[in-house]
């Protein structure tokens, strides 16, 4: 007995420190969910932190598997479950020190009030998690606590700053520039003022060109409690509000905008010392620690791999052959954005939604806003640093000197934004602050510093808004409508890659493929699924796209005529091996994919009803980004009109009857009408039921 008794106390020890899922307690009695016709939730509840556990319950009903993959990434557990790719996102976590940061940063960021919320979000995913074990990906993840849920949001939004990919240039050795996402993903919002509609309304349109599936793929839920939160819109997996929509009485819509968020540092290492670096002329200890990363193998096996960190007083830092390069950027710095979200769902007019804007905790994004009272406005948010001009802030900057070491932001104020413009209209589709309205109303970049780093760039949805929009005049909401479903290119294309010589082609001196000048020479740059001029297009587009990724070539380039040949010999090879012709339409070509269902898909990259896709079977390609979840919302008299559609459906789950229930109606532009009004909901819920039932 004495010789067991150590071992037996070790694992007495170590089960006690497991932490056990046991049932919150949660009063769901005061919860209810109700489903409408396609599934949508519509969760009520007495007090915000009931929503919030309503919300965390019926999203995991829908997709707990992508909900727990956000949390396994919060938690720096991804490696135990999804191998080696997992432990990708754990060395990231652990680099950056999300949890910690969560950790230190919890207590005083938040309010008790805001507390709640996640507490009520965790407590439903853990009862959830419990009910049922044979959907929990990683046991030991559960249960989860508030200070994860908010490491998931930290890790997110450092990824939206660039983060990411500033690692992977420092680790790949190719540091000269901070690299612009070569994938980034596009989106449209849209505010019309009232004094240029028909019927005196203001419109919004919400149109953000999300991935269609995955971790940031766009969840839509209404939201109402008794303590004044009533709000419908998108967020995504493990979100616990709304990231954009509408609420009774204003909205706001958001796309991903470029200003400058992050530096690199490149420091200056002891020759005799690797643990020194200089600052000032004076060396400082370069801090360092190991962490394990719990790798997944063959599905039977988890091996622990070691790697090392380092952090110096500008950040996070890696060592590589070339060097030691640090990163900074205000992700990590103020983690408040989802109780910032959550006062913004909560505002009742402008004032107060400023107000939660101007605590500048949300680290990024473009905004548009609408509400009933006639006021629209336009911001290119961001934690931007103030930064000690003379130094080149797009390159790597040195990291030897503390002039290079920001530590305060701009202003909210300081930001580039417009309120209610003479022209009455304002838009953003990822393209520049500075033409965010009528050319005659825009704002001026000189007024702003260089070194916020804002793009200067139209884009083809930027430059196609302006050619449908009027500046003078009303429009009706059909109008609107047809603008923001449009699928045709400007007449001067703004692709970073300048493709003008495909359509100038001569045919006589390239007779074997006459048909294919042809057919670009009359294609009017609409995107609709029986064009064939928009499928070589893009066959065209992605084959280029692909061999500049490969080659490491800059998207920032002009295609050659012998690059152009080249490109339609592809197409019109791949066309006639796969389809047995040289020419195809759009929609033979590019499927929506949903389970069993493929159908014909339109769109193509940078059109306002944009679509991007990606290679799937027999020659064809699949839509992967783009249109996806679309809000468009009328403000008058009473409660907003809203429309809304999703890409697929309510559910991710393909034995759902909402799996792929919105598919058809996505693809023919149609629109399902939506309401705040609880009465309404309730009166046409296919299913009203609390979590558990």
């Amino acid at each position: 007995m004495k010789k067991s008794f150590p071992f037996a106390l070790i694992i007495l020890l170590f089960f006690s420190c497991q932490r056990v899922l046991k049932p919150s307690g949660w009063d769901t009695t005061q919860i209810e969910i109700a489903r409408d016709e396609f599934g949508v939730p519509h969760i009520f509840g007495k007090r915000d932190a009931d929503v919030a556990y309503g919300l965390a319950w019926a999203h995991a009903e829908d997709d707990f598997e992508t909900i727990q993959k956000t949390v396994l990434a919060g938690k720096a557990l991804a490696g135990r479950v999804f191998g080696e790719q997992g432990a990708g996102v754990d060395f990231f976590v652990h680099l950056l020190e999300t949890k910690e940061i969560a950790k230190e940063k919890y207590e005083t960021t938040f309010s008790t009030e805001f507390k709640k919320v996640l507490e009520g979000y965790a407590a439903g995913l853990n009862d959830y998690a419990l009910a049922h074990p044979e959907e929990v990906l990683y046991g030991p993840a559960f249960p989860i606590n508030p200070k994860e849920i908010l490491s998931a949001y930290i890790l997110s939004l450092a990824q939206m700053s660039g983060a990411d990919r500033a690692v992977q240039q420092i680790v790949n050795g190719k540091v000269d520039l901070i690299p612009i996402d070569s994938n980034p993903k596009g989106s449209n919002a849209i505010a019309i003022h009232s004094s240029r509609t028909d019927s005196g309304e203001t419109f919004l349109a919400i149109n953000s060109h999300q991935p269609l599936e995955g971790p940031v793929a766009w969840y839509e839920a209404h939201l109402q409690s008794e303590e004044g939160w009533n709000i419908l819109g998108g967020l995504f997996p493990g979100g616990s509000m709304i990231f954009h929509g509408v609420n009774e009485h204003l909205g706001w819509a958001h796309t991903v905008n470029f200003p400058d968020f992050l530096d690199l540092y490149q420091l200056e290492m002891n020759p005799e010392d690797e643990d020194e670096y200089l600052v000032d002329g004076e060396w400082l200890e370069l801090e360092s620690k190991y962490v394990w990363l719990k790798v997944r193998l063959w599905d039977w096996i988890t091996l622990p791999v070691p790697k090392k960190v380092w952090k110096s007083i500008y950040g996070p830092t890696l060592v590589t052959e070339q060097g030691a390069f640090s990163i900074r950027f205000g992700a990590l710095q103020r983690v408040g954005a989802p109780e910032q979200w959550w006062r913004m769902n909560k505002a009742k007019n402008f004032a107060e939604w400023e107000a939660a804007m101007n605590t500048m905790q949300l680290t990024n994004f473009n905004t548009v806003y609408a509400d009933r009272y006639d006021t629209i406005f336009y911001v290119s948010n961001g934690l931007l640093p103030k930064r000690t001009p003379g130094f080149d802030y797009s390159e790597t900057v040195p990291g030897n000197t503390k002039k290079t070491l920001w530590t305060e932001y701009h202003t909210f104020s300081e930001l580039p934004q417009q309120v209610n413009p003479p022209s009455g209209y304002l838009f953003n589709t990822n393209h520049s602050p500075f033409k965010a309205s009528s050319y005659a109303d825009n704002l001026h970049p000189e007024d702003y510093p260089t070194e916020m780093g804002y793009i200067l760039r139209d884009n083809n949805r930027s430059m196609r808004f302006r050619e449908l929009m009027p500046d003078t005049g009303r429009i009706s909401y059909e109008e609107f409508k047809r603008i923001k479903f449009d699928q045709t290119l400007p007449k001067k294309l703004a692709f970073r890659t300048d493709m003008e010589v495909l359509f100038q082609l001569d045919t006589l001196k390239y007779p074997e493929f006459s048909e294919q000048i042809k057919t670009l020479a009359t294609w009017d740059k609409s995107a609709g699924v029986d064009s064939e001029g928009a499928a070589l297009f893009a066959f065209i587009y992605y084959y280029w796209w692909d061999e500049f990724a490969k080659t490491g070539r800059s998207f920032e380039t002009v295609l050659t005529e012998e690059e152009a040949i080249q490109g339609i010999q592809a197409a019109k090879t791949h066309f006639e091996t796969h389809f047995e012709k040289s020419l195809v339409p759009l929609g033979e070509y590019q499927k929506l994919v949903r389970g069993d269902k493929a159908l014909p898909l339109w769109g193509i990259d940078d059109v306002i009803a944009a679509m991007r896709s990606t290679p799937w079977e027999n020659g064809m390609r699949k839509g992967a980004q783009g249109e996806s979840y679309i809000m468009m919302v009328k403000f008058g008299d009473g409660l907003p009109e809203i429309e809304t559609i999703n890409v697929y459906g309510a559910s991710n789950r393909p034995e759902s009857p909402h799996y792929s229930d919105q598919m058809e109606y996505f693809l023919n532009r149609k629109l399902k009408p939506m309401s705040l009004d609880k009465e309404t909901v309730l009166k046409s819920a296919k299913r009203i039921y609390r979590p558990g039932d």
